[in-house]
Order: C-alpha cells, then sequence, then structure tokens
C-alpha cells in the first residue's frame, strides 16, 4: 500500500518558536502554522511510496548518513519563500546545518537510482513554521517574521535522520516515523 514519504532530521519544539507561531497565528493573516511540536527540515521529499521501496530507502539513508557525526543545529532567524513580496511558506533558519546538505545531496542523488525522481532545487537549510493560503493581512504577516528576524530560537543535537509517514488531515498533517538511521561519524 503507497504512502506519502518523506526524510528529515527532527527538531522537536522550543518555546520561543512557538511565540513565533502565535505571533504568525494572531497576525490576522491567511496561515496555517504548522505543528510546532513536530519542528523538522526536510532533507528529501519522497511523494507516493511502495512499502516494497522502504529497505532500499533505509539503505539509502544509512549510506547518505556515513560518517557524519551527531549535527548540532541552531535555530535562529525568520522569513520567507519565495521573498518578503510574494511569501508562500514562513521559515525558520538553520545554522549549522551544512552536514544536512551534504546528507540531502547524497539523498537525492542516489535515491534517484531507486526510482525517485531528483530535486532539481538546491537544499535550503529551514524549517516550515507556517504555509500561507491568500494574501489577506500579508504586512501583519510580514511585521511578524521580521520580528522575529534576529531571533535566536534554541540549539539541538540531531543524531538521526527518519523515514516519515504523512498522512493528510483537514486540521494538517500527520507524521509518523517509519525507520531512521542515525548519524555515527
Amino acid at each position: 500500500m503507497p504512502f506519502r514519504a518523506f526524510i528529515s532530521a527532527d527538531f522537536g519544539g522550543f518555546a520561543r518558536v512557538e511565540a513565533f507561531a502565535r505571533a504568525l497565528k494572531s497576525s490576522g493573516g491567511d496561515v496555517r502554522v504548522v505543528d510546532i511540536g513536530n519542528l523538522h527540515t526536510t532533507l528529501k521529499f519522497l511523494g507516493e511510496t511502495d512499502e516494497a521501496a522502504v529497505p532500499d530507502i533505509v539503505h539509502v539513508m544509512g549510506r547518505s548518513v556515513a560518517g557524519i557525526p551527531p549535527v548540532a543545529v541552531t535555530l535562529r532567524g525568520t522569513g520567507a519563500f519565495p521573498g518578503p513580496k510574494r511569501i508562500n511558506v514562513v521559515w525558520v533558519g538553520l545554522r549549522g546545518a551544512e552536514p544536512f546538505g551534504r546528507i540531502a545531496e547524497s539523498l537525492n542523488r542516489e535515491l534517484e537510482g531507486v526510482g525517485f525522481r531528483a530535486e532539481t532545487r538546491r537544499w535550503e537549510p529551514h524549517v516550515t513554521a507556517a504555509r500561507v493560503k491568500s494574501g489577506r493581512n500579508l504586512d501583519a504577516v510580514r511585521a511578524a517574521i521580521d520580528a522575529f528576524a534576529s531571533e535566536e530560537f534554541g540549539t539541538v543535537v540531531v543524531d538521526r535522520i527518519r523515514l516519515k509517514r504523512s498522512v493528510l488531515r483537514p486540521e494538517g498533517p500527520e507524521y509518523t516515523t517509519v525507520a531512521d538511521a542515525p548519524l555515527s561519524g
């Protein structure tokens, strides 16, 4: 049975990110804030994935993290994609995440051999905080982003990457871990 999947590095929750989420919600903008207790960065979006492919995916995950020790990442700063004029995604930035860029590049390259389409965009170190659904009250959304633009939210040590199942629900996606691969440099 196919499932919607992605590979992530998970960060857990941060009180200051919750404050940022509250500011976004109270902006009056048409935003859907992510579950702040499940902060993560997506290293590779897989889309519809056949259960039979899981062992191959896990094998590639293990090769992609080989020789990489646990990574201390600081969540710092906020911004928007594609930019401040037109906002689709509100993000929290990541400092010290360069090893994840190497992992994402390896996953992208190697999973193409397992049948997953290669991503053409370079991986950007960020955590999605919210998605903007329309242009309603965008000035207030921008003000919330600007208010936290130089905020240091906290640091976490990530010691594994995870293959996640994503079930889309009206109240937001629900994620469960299918498998993980420990970092062990």
